[in-house]
């Protein structure tokens, strides 16, 4: 038999020179799994060195593989309710919607139940339920809108989890709901922490959601992020509708920069977009409330340019101003355009118009302007008799007033006879 040199060759090497971390794996046909062999440590080796099996390796690495499916099925295990619940629980379940789907009654059941097992997580809950009730987009959906009619407080938790399931086929509008639900709920944070998970999975922002953080930001007083979000629409060039724009407005106004409001209305009314009535009313408020009489026409007659009626509240908005900035002539000519429009005055602009005949000392002509709405039908409210009787206190005739006043009273209450 011939016989290659090289088979007869050895090597002497020190054990460090073997790298003994290096492996290799072969195919078992018997089985059709890997097995990995390390090379055995030796000084002297032949070429063809020789190699071992980790059996206790490959055990150990089954070993915990098994254990892990057995885990995930025990997690993923789906738990029916029994009947050890409250009576507040039963009566919640008994109020499921009657054409709600099965599969989304039992997950609302669990939902309703959750506190009695407190080694169930909410994660695996839902987990258990898509892989063994597999639910559609509608099913979720579903589902949301009824722990919404329960205000539950599970329902962000609910919502945050759908919208990583595939099942859920989560979009932009979808993360701007949870966004304006924490907004509602004054959780500015996780509204923040909603929006940026958004953008991490490769949503683009809209029209819609940057509104819906400006409206936010605004109630929560929060000025200068609401302008960033404001800036971040125009360099997008996101187009900006009446929402926005009355978003921001409102933010200038709660921050008591009223001009930097009127502003942005004047750029509004430039593009023909015009505000809700809310808007101009707290513009007008503002004004009204420092006596600025030229901001409060100036927005007074922007509300009719847009279109909308005055009524008596904005009327007395209005009137408001002429009475903080003592001009007791405006205040007169806004009761009696009023008036001339048709409007009845409130109870409000009586107490307003009476009380700047009482800076004027004018009580005959405050009488005269009584006596003819009693005639109107119009009678006097609580607020502006209130101001007649600290007028008639200063006067000292109290007494009398009160006398009147009680005889009034008696008369108005006294059933009417109808007459035939």
């Amino acid at each position: 038999m011939n016989l290659h040199a090289s088979n007869m060759l050895t090597y002497t090497y020190p054990i460090s020179h073997f790298n003994t971390s290096a492996k290799t794996h072969y195919l078992n046909p018997s089985k059709n799994s890997f097995k990995t062999f390390i090379p055995v440590k030796s000084s002297v080796l032949p070429v063809n060195n020789v190699w071992i099996k980790e059996k206790n390796k490959i055990e150990t690495v089954e070993l915990r593989v098994e254990d892990e499916e057995k885990e995930e099925k025990v997690k993923l295990k789906w738990i029916e309710i029994g009947t050890n619940i409250s009576d507040e629980q039963k009566q919640a379940i008994s109020k499921l919607p009657f054409k709600m789907t099965k599969r989304c009654k039992a997950l609302m059941k669990q939902i309703i139940c959750f506190g009695n097992n407190q080694e169930r997580d909410l994660n695996h809950l839902l987990s258990s339920w898509v892989k063994v009730m597999k639910p559609q987009r509608c099913d979720w959906l579903a589902v949301l809108k009824e722990l919404t009619n329960l205000d539950h407080p599970l329902l962000f938790e609910v919502t945050e989890i759908a919208l990583l399931e595939e099942s859920f086929e989560a979009n932009v509008r979808d993360y701007t709901k949870i966004i304006d639900g924490y907004a509602k709920k004054s959780r500015i944070r996780d509204a923040e922490n909603a929006f940026h998970a958004m953008k991490t999975r490769g949503f683009v922002c809209d029209q819609v959601t940057l509104t819906t953080l400006i409206n936010m930001y605004s109630k929560n007083g929060n000025l200068q992020r609401a302008e960033e979000t404001f800036e971040d629409m125009k360099l997008l060039g996101l187009p900006l509708d009446k929402r926005a724009y009355g978003s921001m407005i409102m933010a200038y106004v709660r921050a008591g920069i009223a001009v930097r409001g009127e502003n942005l209305l004047v750029e509004m009314e430039s593009q023909e977009i015009y505000a809700g009535s809310e808007v101009y009313k707290a513009l007008l408020r503002a004004y009204s409330t420092v006596g600025d009489t030229k901001g409060a026409q100036r927005v007074f007659d922007s509300i009719q340019f847009a279109g909308i009626a005055p009524d008596e509240r904005l009327c007395a908005l209005l009137m408001n101003a002429y009475v903080v900035s003592g001009d007791c002539t405006g205040v007169r000519t806004v009761f009696e355009n009023m008036r001339g429009a048709g409007l009845k005055p409130s109870d409000k602009c009586i107490a307003l118009i009476l009380s700047s005949y009482e800076k004027e000392n004018k009580l005959n002509v405050a009488l005269n302007l009584l006596i003819d709405l009693e005639k109107e039908g119009i009678m006097v409210g609580q607020e502006a008799s209130d101001i007649l009787a600290k007028w008639f206190r200063k006067l000292g005739v109290v007494g009398e007033v009160e006398l009147v006043l009680r005889e009034y009273t008696e008369q108005q209450d006294k059933p009417k006879t109808p007459a035939f």
